[in-house]
């Protein structure tokens, strides 16, 4: 039996059924550029200061040594998710000896791509993989995708919301099988309507020229004043070809139908041979310049706006961890920084987000077959590059529609989700969020893709002061800010922690790392 949106949001709005989305889990995973006073890149390595960036939890780099990373452990309000990044980046903006964080997605200028550096994790296997893995990504995409900067929003609800959810739907799975068939269901409703997230959130629609770096492409660019280019209805060229993507990954059959389906697909294309990678090698003269020449080199190359995840184990791959113990929480990563929200995310965006994705899991979601993802998947690129396109239609199942007509029909059901949001949390919070967003709809110059734009050629002003003045004037409110979730002392002993933690992994190796690698893809 399927039950309709409105089926689950009546069975959903009473006593202990309506009790159990107050406990809706969130982490954020915010990526930010440490750059000099004037706007170029940081020269400097990782600082010791703020621990390893192998161990520490909270603190670390992502494909650059340049590009920090803040990770917010899971927590159930948005507000101490957005007061955990806060005292996150306050702490580290502290020990930056003037350095910046870059609030935009897309990065500041770079004279030479060659000079963007590699992150590092130490001496040990692990360590080695990490670093040799992004080896592998500037070989194979080159290095300025290293300095591409977004959010990563985790989600999860209740084991008490996926017991009530059961019991309404009256299914006699076991449960940790129902919890994974539904989070699946969550995430093809997503990539049905994917593309409202960077119409919405889109921040990217200008870059400097040197992020080209003479890189061939297709795209109608034009020049602002100050010498910008930018697409005048673009909303996020970050999610573009232009971003983190791999072409090569077009021909992957991964499949969001269920489980087995999906973990199949990941571990062929981790299997695939590459004949364009091949080409790099993969140890050239004593040293790794990949960890190999597959499509995928691990499950992280998969790029993808939303995945399953579930927290794994030391030394087993986020594929086994799915296959043997199911879906935990799924990741949006199709999130521009916002530039207007001194920690990249606004509390605003967590509430609707906390609509939206609950949205997903209570809407029949039909399964996909490989035309019909194609589809929805074509929605999203048309608009990260044309979304403020007035004459833009999208295809919904064969009818195509504006986004003023399907938005519109999308907030008519969000409406009714941040209605039984608010009742299970005593909050009005949620309409006011869907009330901001919707206003979007009606009115394409309140979406931040063209705020910033409107800045840029409108009123020519260079992208790069505007990014600056707002990188100083988040600084400056960070260090005025008192920590609010953490302490300073516990940010000094968690440094302390990770370069003992890092010294450990390093003392504790016997393999070589040929043999390690070996190891680890035998599994």
């Amino acid at each position: 039996m399927t039950l309709s949106l409105n089926d689950y949001i009546v069975a959903l709005s009473h006593g202990s059924n309506l009790s159990s989305l107050s406990n809706i889990g969130r982490g954020i995973e915010r990526e930010a550029l440490r750059i000099l006073p004037k706007g170029k890149l940081s020269d400097k390595p990782h600082h010791y200061s703020l621990g390893s960036a192998l161990t520490h939890p909270q603190i670390t780099t992502d494909y650059s040594e340049t590009l920090l990373e803040f990770i917010t452990p899971v927590t159930y309000s948005p507000e101490q998710a957005i007061a955990q990044l806060q005292d996150i980046q306050k702490f580290t903006l502290d020990q930056l000896d003037g350095e910046l964080l870059w609030p935009l997605s897309m990065p500041c200028f770079v004279d030479d791509a060659n000079d963007i550096p590699l992150a590092q994790y130490g001496t040990s296997n692990v360590g080695t993989m990490k670093t040799v893995y992004r080896q592998g990504l500037k070989n194979r995409y080159g290095s300025m995708m290293q300095v591409i900067s977004g959010i990563h929003f985790n989600f999860s609800f209740s084991a008490e919301f996926w017991q009530a959810l059961q019991q309404i739907s009256d299914n006699n799975q076991a449960l940790d099988d129902f919890i994974s068939t539904r989070y699946f269901a969550l995430i093809r409703n997503y990539t049905r309507y994917s593309w409202l997230i960077p119409y919405l959130f889109g921040s990217s629609p200008a870059i400097c020229d040197s992020f080209l770096q003479n890189k061939p492409h297709q795209l109608p660019f034009k020049k602002s004043a100050k010498g910008y280019l930018y697409l005048e209805h673009a909303t996020s060229l970050r999610m573009s070809d232009l971003g983190y993507t791999n072409s090569d990954q077009s021909s992957l059959n991964v499949c969001y139908n269920c489980l087995d389906s999906y973990v199949d697909g990941v571990q062929q294309a981790m299997s695939l041979a590459s004949t364009e990678f091949d080409k790099i090698g993969v140890k050239v003269e004593g040293q790794y310049q990949q960890l190999n020449a597959n499509v995928l080199q691990i499950e992280n190359e998969l790029y993808a706006p939303i995945r399953p995840k579930r927290v794994a184990k030391a030394g087993e791959k986020p594929s086994q961890a799915l296959q043997s113990r199911g879906v935990e929480y799924i990741e949006v990563r199709a999130l521009d920084l916002n530039p207007f929200s001194e920690t990249g995310i606004s509390i605003e965006q967590v509430y609707f987000l906390d609509v939206f994705l609950t949205y997903c899991a209570l809407l029949p979601s039909a399964k996909l077959d490989a035309h019909s993802q194609a589809s929805y998947e074509q929605n999203m690129g048309k608009v990260v590059l044309s979304g403020r396109d007035p004459a833009l239609l999208l295809n919904e199942m064969g009818t195509q529609k504006s986004i003023p007509v399907w938005g519109g029909e999308i907030f008519d059901g969000l409406r009714q989700v941040a209605d039984l949001l608010d009742k299970a949390n005593g909050t009005t919070q949620y309409q006011q969020a869907i009330t901001r967003e919707f206003a979007k709809i009606q009115d394409v110059s309140l979406t931040p893709s063209a705020q910033i734009l409107d800045l840029v050629v409108n009123k020519e002003q260079s992208l790069s002061a505007i990014a600056l003045d707002f990188a100083n004037s988040y600084r400056d409110k960070h260090q005025s800010t008192p920590y609010q979730s953490y302490k300073e002392d516990d940010f000094i002993q968690s440094v302390k922690e990770s370069h003992l933690a890092q010294k450990a992994l390093e003392d504790a190796d016997t393999l070589s790392f040929d043999a390690f690698l070996k190891d680890y893809f035998s599994q």
